[in-house]
């Protein structure tokens, strides 16, 4: 199972990025996560698509949305970003038990 995740930049605060995830992997993909680890801080959860629905953590939501983009593909769109987004962000599914991660595309959020 790989993961690979783009759509990283640079952006001034106030704009927008999206990022996306693509699997390869033979299983199939039912709940697909969008985590970020900030400078000296620890990694964070900050959003997840499952059969159920989505949910965020409280400081993205009204700003964020992720979505599933087919079978094994799902992105973060990211509006009036924040310097306090400025993070890696990495996607992650878990797969029969076992977490596998992106390799994480750098977000900064800089005037």
């Amino acid at each position: 199972v790989q993961l690979q995740a783009s759509g990283g930049g640079l952006v001034q605060p106030g704009e927008s990025l999206r990022l996306s995830c693509v699997a390869e992997t033979p299983f199939t993909v039912n709940t697909m996560y969008w985590y970020r680890q900030a400078p000296g801080k620890q990694r964070e959860w900050v959003a997840v698509i499952h059969i159920l629905g989505t949910d965020y953590i409280e400081s993205v939501k009204g700003r964020f949305t992720i979505s599933r983009d087919g079978a094994k593909k799902w992105s973060l769109q990211m509006n009036s970003l924040k310097p306090e987004d400025t993070a890696v962000y990495y996607c992650n599914t878990v797969i029969r038990g076992t977490d596998f991660w992106g390799q994480g595309t750098l977000v900064t959020v800089s005037s």
